[in-house]
């Protein structure tokens, strides 16, 4: 219990100082993820995702993303996907930016591990970038990885936290990095939810969001059947 109070502890206190720098409007993403079985080592990963600069006003981008993952085993999955990206760059702080059309093809290998309670993730992802900003495209190419952490405080709920960075493979590396944690909740065996805060981190900038998510896993191989 002492363990859970501190963890509570240390999340709102990484939110409260967040808030004291960076970009000065506090967004929300509002996402919901899905993993649907159609047979023992193939399932398809559906994701969607809308972002604001403010809580759930003034658009961002829009982001669409779906793949077929290869369960090698329990703990080990490859990915291979596509991704729609629709965004709208100009907000007051950003007046010389414009909008962009993405079409992203990216390449995905998860590894997962358990040390005593907690749930670790591994997620390390290639991606291909084909951007269209109106005037102009542009190819760009990206390496993600991310380090995730959940520990289970009752059946229903637990605690996430992840740490993801992204570099860049042409011009400047860095390209940003993502802190983020929450609490979940778990509704039924393939139904969660949950409640968040990110940090993302720029090399100009600083963005607070608060983060919703819906994760639903359907096992589909029994559709068929019915039918």
């Amino acid at each position: 219990m002492k363990r859970t109070i501190l963890i509570f502890s240390l999340f709102f206190s990484i939110f409260n100082y967040a808030q004291q720098n960076g970009e000065n409007k506090l967004g929300s993403w509002h996402m919901y993820f899905g993993t649907n079985t159609i047979s023992e080592k193939l399932s398809i990963h559906t994701e969607a995702q809308l972002r604001y600069y403010e809580q759930a006003k003034n658009f961002n981008q829009l982001l669409l993303r779906t793949g077929l993952n290869y369960h090698i085993n329990s703990d080990a999955i490859a990915t291979l996907g596509y991704g729609y990206i629709s965004t709208d760059g100009t907000f007051e702080e950003f007046s010389n930016e414009i909008n962009s059309i993405e079409h992203r093809i990216f390449e995905q290998f998860i590894l997962k591990n358990k040390v005593g309670r907690f749930n670790f993730e591994h997620r390390y992802r290639l991606e291909q970038r084909f951007i269209d900003f109106g005037d102009r495209t542009d190819i760009q190419h990206r390496a993600r990885y991310r380090l995730q952490v959940t520990l289970p405080l009752s059946e229903i709920f637990f605690l996430n936290f992840y740490d993801e960075i992204f570099l860049n493979l042409q011009d400047e590396v860095f390209g940003q990095n993502r802190l983020y944690g929450a609490v979940g909740a778990n509704i039924t065996g393939n139904l969660s939810v949950q409640a968040g805060y990110l940090k993302n981190h720029f090399t100009s900038a600083h963005f607070d969001r608060l983060q919703i998510g819906v994760f639903y896993n359907p096992d589909l191989r029994g559709w068929s059947k019915k039918e």
